[in-house]
C-alpha cells in the first residue's frame, strides 16, 4: 500500500516538473549480444536517464543492481519473446534492440547527426527490405521517413534523393505522387546546378530532412556517420538505424549496432521516446491512408513496368551521327541505352554519356525538345 502511495505522488511529481499528466510511456533496451558488453548497453541506458530524466526506461535481460526495472531473462531468445509480448500489451511503447527479423515491407529509418554544420538528418532506409524491387523500395523508403520526421516533430520535412541507381525513376514518382494529392516537400541539392537529387555534399551539409536511399546504401551511410571518427569499432554519434516502418506494422522497435557505444544507446533511446510520444503509429495509419486514397501502388506499378526489351531495339538502326551538345538528363542509368534506342526508332541520333550529377543523353542542340517529348511519350524520366 505504501509502496503505491509512494508511486503515486512520483507521478504527480514527475507530471508537475514536465507539466504533462499523460500516461508516462515506456521504452526498453534489450542488454544482451552488444560486441562491448552488458556494461555499455547499462552505460547507454544511464546515460539517457541523466540526459533525459523524464524518460522511463526499462531493460530486458540478466539480472542487474542498476535500480532500473528490469524484465529478467538470460536467454536471447526468450528476451525477443518478452520484448514482444511488452509491446503487443502496451507495457512498454517502444523497444531499442539489437537486432530483429522485419517482414517484408518494413525497413529502418535511421537518424545521424551531420559533421557540416551538426545537422541532424534522416536517413531512409537502413536496414529491412521494403519492397524486392529498387525502385518501389526506394519509394515506400520515402514515405517512412516522412512518417519518421513527423513523429519527432518534423512537421513539413524537406526530401531529397540520393544520386543512386534508380533515383531519376524514385523522382519522377514521387513528383507523380505529389501532383495526385500526397504533400511531398522536396528540398534542392546545395550543388550550383540544384535538383531533388542529392550529392555526397549534401549528405555532409545535411541538407534534406529526410535523405532517400535504398537499405544497403544507408546501412553503410549510418555506419559512417556513426564511427568514422572512432575508426570503426565503437559507434559514438547519431541515434541508431532507427524504428521499423512499414505499412500495417505497429511494434516500435529500433535497431542498433552491436558496435554502438553508450553515447548511441542514449540517443536511440531518446529516438523511441521521441516517436512514441509522436505517436508515430497514428502519423503512419494516416499517411498510408492518403496514399491508398491516391492509388499510389498503381502509380509505382506503372512506373517499374518493363518498357520494350532489348530484343525488341536491338535491331534499331542509328540515324546519321551529328554533333551531339545538348544534353537530357534525368534518365535512369539502366534505362540509359534503351531510351537512345528509343530515340534512334524515332529518327532522332542519341548517344549516352555521364554528366557531372550522372547519366545523360546527348542530342543535337536543336533536337533537345524533341527528343524530350518522345522520352517522356514512352515513359522515361527526364528533367
Amino acid at each position: 500500500m505504501n509502496n503505491t502511495i509512494a508511486k503515486v505522488f512520483e507521478e504527480i511529481a514527475s507530471a508537475i516538473e514536465s507539466g504533462s499528466f499523460a500516461q508516462k510511456k515506456k521504452v526498453a533496451l534489450t542488454t544482451l549480444g552488444s560486441e562491448h558488453g552488458e556494461e555499455t548497453l547499462i552505460e547507454g541506458a544511464k546515460l539517457a536517464k541523466k540526459l533525459y530524466p523524464n524518460m522511463d526506461i526499462v531493460l530486458i535481460g540478466m539480472k542487474n543492481n542498476t535500480g532500473f526495472e528490469t524484465y529478467e531473462t538470460d536467454c536471447q531468445d526468450e528476451m525477443y519473446k518478452i520484448m514482444e509480448e511488452k509491446l503487443d500489451s502496451g507495457e512498454i511503447s517502444a523497444c531499442v534492440t539489437m537486432h530483429y527479423n522485419f517482414p517484408i515491407g518494413v525497413s529502418t529509418v535511421g537518424r545521424v547527426m551531420t559533421p557540416s554544420k551538426g545537422k541532424e538528418m534522416i536517413i531512409a532506409t537502413t536496414t529491412g527490405t521494403t519492397s524486392p524491387h529498387r525502385i518501389e523500395a526506394m519509394v515506400k523508403n520515402t514515405i517512412g521517413g516522412i512518417i519518421a520526421a513527423k513523429a519527432i516533430g518534423i512537421e513539413e520535412p524537406k526530401v531529397g534523393i540520393l544520386n543512386l541507381d534508380g533515383a531519376r525513376t524514385v523522382e519522377k514518382v514521387l513528383k507523380e505522387i505529389k501532383d495526385k494529392g500526397y504533400n511531398i516537400n522536396f528540398t534542392e541539392s546545395k550543388r550550383s546546378d540544384g535538383g531533388v537529387v542529392m550529392r555526397g555534399n549534401d549528405l555532409l551539409l545535411g541538407t534534406p530532412d529526410v535523405m532517400v536511399t535504398d537499405s544497403l546504401t544507408g546501412n553503410v551511410l549510418m555506419k559512417m556517420f556513426s564511427s568514422f571518427m572512432s575508426g570503426g569499432e565503437y559507434e559514438v554519434s547519431g541515434y541508431g538505424y532507427g524504428p521499423g516502418i512499414g505499412e500495417g506494422f505497429n511494434r516500435n522497435i529500433l535497431i542498433i549496432s552491436r558496435a554502438s557505444g553508450a553515447p548511441v544507446i542514449a540517443n536511440a533511446l531518446k529516438y523511441a521516446f521521441d516517436i512514441s510520444n509522436g505517436d508515430i503509429n497514428k502519423i503512419a495509419k494516416k499517411e498510408y491512408e492518403k496514399l491508398k486514397n491516391i492509388g499510389w501502388t498503381d502509380i509505382i506499378a506503372k512506373n517499374t513496368a518493363k518498357k520494350e526489351t532489348k530484343s525488341e531495339t536491338d535491331e534499331v538502326v542509328a540515324p546519321e551521327k551529328e554533333v551531339v551538345t545538348g544534353q537530357i538528363s534525368g534518365v535512369d542509368i539502366m534505362e540509359l541505352e534503351d531510351a537512345v534506342h528509343v530515340l534512334w526508332k524515332n529518327k532522332v541520333y542519341a548517344e549516352s554519356g555521364m554528366g557531372c550529377t550522372g547519366p545523360i543523353i546527348l542530342v543535337a542542340e536543336a533536337n533537345i525538345e524533341k527528343a524530350k517529348e518522345i522520352l517522356n511519350k514512352e515513359g522515361f524520366a527526364t528533367a
